[in-house]
């Protein structure tokens, strides 16, 4: 097995405007091209699972099989246990893992997700390989990513292309890939993987609800998480800057045309039997 070994920063931290997020993410809108092939006695490990969302409803999808869910952050884990525990789950369990170093054996489980993982990791290709290290011979290797490139949005509020710009560039300096939805199935290839089925799907915020969701943890997250001290620390942007750009989320999501659309790659891998 590789030695575990940190190759980029995690750009968003855990404030709670990011968990505000990802506690929003369920099966059904972030893993939907998976469900399909799922079966009730299958073993899974959802990498990068966060606060247990997606890891719990997937537990209940294989009900005589068993879910782990393994994360960077041991901090997080703790509200993942809670998520399972408040559902009364008892076919899941948590760990904190490196992706690029897995400590599992070869041939452990059935599928390996990951979602919105990728785009914050140094080396997908290689992170992709330990996956299909441990996944089962017929087994399934599914990844889901966002491409912040392909995101799009209406009207035109002055401000998010420089929201876009000076995301892009704190994320890459931090040694991840923004744009990683469009490179999955060819980092999936690079890493080995021959039986590659690719995708895409989206989330879209239009409603007034949505709009004030969605601007609102972004203009947060903008000002008050990780991701706003790096951008501040290397250099990317001020504080004043900073808060000009949360102003304009603040200001689309105050718009009765606002409309908002999240493109993510998604590929589908079978392991050779």
């Amino acid at each position: 097995m590789p030695e575990a070994q940190e190759t980029a920063v995690y750009t968003h931290g855990h404030h709670e405007s990011v968990l505000r997020s990802h506690t929003w993410r369920t099966a059904a809108n972030s893993a939907a091209y998976l469900l399909d092939v799922l079966e009730p006695r299958m073993r899974i490990l959802d990498i990068g699972c966060g606060p247990g969302t997606i890891t719990a409803d997937l537990a209940e999808l294989v009900p005589d099989g068993r879910v782990t869910g393994v994360d960077r952050a041991p901090g997080v884990l703790e509200q993942a246990r809670a998520t399972a525990a408040a559902r009364g789950l008892a076919n899941v369990d948590f760990a904190v893992a490196d992706v690029h170093a897995l400590d599992y054996p070869d041939d452990t489980f059935c599928v390996v997700h990951a979602h919105q993982v990728l785009q914050h990791v140094g080396d997908p290709v290689r992170a992709l390989r330990e996956m299909r290290r441990v996944t089962r011979p017929g087994g399934f290797i599914a990844v889901r990513d966002a491409d912040y490139a392909a995101m799009t949005w209406y009207p035109a509020v002055p401000g998010l292309d420089d929201w876009l710009d000076l995301y892009e560039r704190v994320a890459r300096a931090n040694g991840g890939e923004p744009d990683a939805g469009r490179r999955l199935a060819a980092w999936a290839r690079a890493a080995g993987l021959g039986d590659v089925t690719a995708t895409s799907s989206t989330w879209t915020f239009a409603t007034p609800e949505e709009r004030a969701w969605w601007s609102g943890l972004w203009a947060d997250r903008t000002v008050a998480s990780d991701y706003a001290d790096r951008a501040v620390r290397g250099g990317h942007a001020t504080a004043d800057r900073l808060r000009a750009v949360a102003e304009a989320w603040r200001d689309w999501g105050r718009r009765e045309d606002g409309w908002f659309a999240v493109l993510h790659g998604e590929v589908l891998c079978r392991k050779d039997a």
